[in-house]
């Protein structure tokens, strides 16, 4: 009993302590990047307009590079169909007005009625613009595939 109230002792206070080492912006774009997921699973035009910016540049991990509006366009119509997205080992690295995200994205899709998963490395670029961060470069690498 002890080593389980232990346990969870020493994991709260690991928890703790990476929630309070986030500064307010790290937050901020941490918070943009979980909408930027949902709006992408739920197909969200609006939302998805409102967190990128005009100049977004969004590379896929086959070498297709797509504007605002053709990434929006792809992921409203279903073209581009996430059914769910899981983000993890995700690093935010501020500088001045940008951030760099890097996480690993592991995702089920269903891109023109063609079920698939996919297992990439994303690095996306995030400007602020007065308050709000918006995402103006995403680039999605295909992770390598383990032996088994």
């Amino acid at each position: 009993m002890k080593t389980k109230l232990y346990c969870f002792l020493v994991f709260f206070c690991s928890m703790t302590m990476l929630t309070f080492a986030q500064s307010k912006d790290e937050k901020a774009v941490a918070t943009q990047v979980e909408s930027l997921r949902k709006a992408m699973v739920d197909a969200d035009k609006a939302t998805l307009e409102k967190l990128t910016d005009a100049k977004l540049s969004y590379g896929h991990s086959g070498g297709k590079i797509e504007d605002k509006a053709t990434f929006v366009e792809n992921i409203v119509s279903g073209h581009s169909d996430f059914l769910s997205i899981d983000l993890t080992d995700q690093t935010i690295v501020i500088s001045g007005n940008t951030a760099i995200v890097r996480h690993n994205l592991a995702a089920a899709t269903n891109d023109n009625g063609k079920p698939g998963n996919v297992h990439l490395h994303i690095l996306l670029v995030w400007v602020k613009e007065g308050s709000q961060w918006k995402l103006i470069a995403r680039q999605a690498v295909k992770q390598p595939v383990a032996n088994s």
